[in-house]
């Protein structure tokens, strides 16, 4: 019966081109409708936190997430389970920090926040520029791909412009140690499960190089542990930026809306 469901919904099409019309256009009308609704749902007045509003994309991508698992055993790898999909990348995370959110007490849940503004928008954004990852024969794991990613910048406008008023350069240290938490996550995937897959969780397997555009060529030069080092600083890194760029936003946003 689920084999059914999912042979139903296995709309073929051509493999969009990274850069092509398919990709540009959607990109810009995601994106823009996540920048229209974070504003929309985001209000510096608000007593309420973004809780409600994370808990429900966490569960719209826990979902989606399942449909995507479901429809790789069945329809691309014929009943056989793909350890290269598990969901454990760093776009993933968001997911699961949005579903325990409302679970978790006011100190951690600040550091969800932090985490979901800064990973989460680097995933969603670095993902969109290069995205030969998310290009798909099938219509819904293309649309899927694309849907999750937008859902990754929603996430972290949303959390963005509730943070603005406390938020600090400092305030990023926060998110230091879920990240390395995650990493450690990642990293147990990978090697756990080597002897039956190819997991790659974070981009940092153990196993082979980098895979990760530009960072594949620095691995093979100065090794793959070193490599994948130089590779989580780099995200480690973007996700600073991101913290920056996203505080200064808010503070011109806060101030504009402070104004009417």
């Amino acid at each position: 019966m689920a084999e059914a469901f999912f042979q139903a919904t296995a709309w073929t099409m051509d493999t969009p081109k990274p850069y092509g019309a398919f990709h540009l256009v959607l990109t810009v009308l995601g994106v823009s409708l996540s920048i229209f609704l974070a504003r929309k749902f985001s209000f510096p007045e608000r007593k309420a936190g973004p809780d409600t509003i994370l808990f429900l994309c966490g569960l719209f991508l826990g979902l989606t997430e399942l449909y995507k698992q479901g429809f790789i055993y069945y329809i691309e790898n014929g009943r056989t389970y793909d350890w290269w999909y598990f969901p454990f990348q760093l776009c993933s995370v968001p997911m699961y920090l949005g579903l325990f959110i409302p679970m978790v007490p006011a100190r951690i849940r600040n550091v969800f926040y932090l985490f979901i503004q800064d990973f989460g928008l680097l995933g969603g954004i670095m993902a969109l520029a290069e995205p030969s990852g998310l290009m798909h024969p099938y219509w819904t794991m293309t649309v899927h791909g694309f849907l999750w990613h937008f859902n990754l910048i929603f996430m972290g406008l949303i959390c963005a412009f509730y943070n603005l008023k406390t938020e600090t350069p400092k305030s990023y240290l926060h998110t230091i140690p879920l990240f390395l938490f995650c990493t450690a996550i990642a990293t147990a995937v990978n090697v756990l499960s080597h002897p039956y897959g190819n997991a790659d969780m974070f981009y940092i397997s153990p196993y082979y190089p980098n895979g990760q555009i530009v960072f594949h060529q620095i691995s093979l030069v100065i090794g793959t542990f070193a490599g994948n080092c130089l590779y989580l600083v780099s995200v480690l890194l973007g996700g600073f930026i991101i913290h920056i760029s996203c505080l200064e936003i808010g503070q011109h946003y806060f101030t504009k809306i402070s104004k009417f």
